[in-house]
């Protein structure tokens, strides 16, 4: 009977998958590393790009900012300009409403009474004086509520006093401005004084 030894091709066979395992394994090992190599700059990348634009957004929130600081201040400063320019509207109203009103009521004050104080307190308006008699105040209320000037007249106390051995009666008036106060002051202010030259008239 003839024997073949089989041991040295076995062998052989085991040598020839090792190496292929071997050979197989360092392929996976490299493509792993290259894999990660390539991932590793895809995501390093990946980050400075994000970096460039997380820089940019903050650069240009810094911007929006400024603009944004300087939008609140030119806001403010408006808004102050708006009030000084109220203000001054204001007073140059009270001023022409409290020059016509000093200027009416020498015409609706009746004989026989005499003012002793005249208050403004807003567009409240407090007179306080003395009358030779109570029908001299009857007389100034109707007066006072018959004015398109005026709104809101109010008798708040009458009576008796002495002022230089006379007896008299001493009152206490209200009445508020309207706004047609200062429309005719300033209708007042735009006509041409009497006698005064048109404009483009020869002399």
């Amino acid at each position: 009977m003839i024997r073949v030894n089989l041991l040295p091709h076995r062998e052989e066979k085991r040598k020839a998958r090792r190496t292929q395992f071997y050979a197989l394994s360092g392929m996976v090992v490299v493509l792993a590393a290259l894999i990660w190599f390539f991932g590793f700059l895809t995501i390093g990348r990946w980050i400075a790009a994000q970096d460039e634009k997380n820089a940019f957004l903050k650069k240009e929130v810094a911007v929006l900012d400024k603009d944004i600081a300087e939008i609140k201040r030119l806001r403010e400063q408006t808004e102050i300009m708006l009030s000084r320019n109220r203000v001054i509207e204001s007073l140059q109203a009270t001023r022409a409403e409290t020059v016509h009103l000093f200027t009416e009521l020498a015409r609706w004050v009746p004989e026989g009474i005499y003012l002793k104080s005249v208050k403004q307190t807003g567009r409240r308006i407090t007179l306080i004086g003395y009358a030779q008699a109570n029908a001299r105040v009857s007389e100034l209320m109707q007066k006072l509520d018959a004015s398109p000037l005026l709104e809101r007249p109010e008798l708040i106390e009458i009576r008796s006093a002495t002022l230089d051995r006379r007896r008299l009666s001493e009152f206490q008036v209200t009445f508020d401005i309207t706004q047609q106060t200062a429309s005719a002051d300033k209708k007042g202010e735009g006509k041409p004084a009497a006698g005064a030259p048109k404009p483009g008239a020869k002399p």
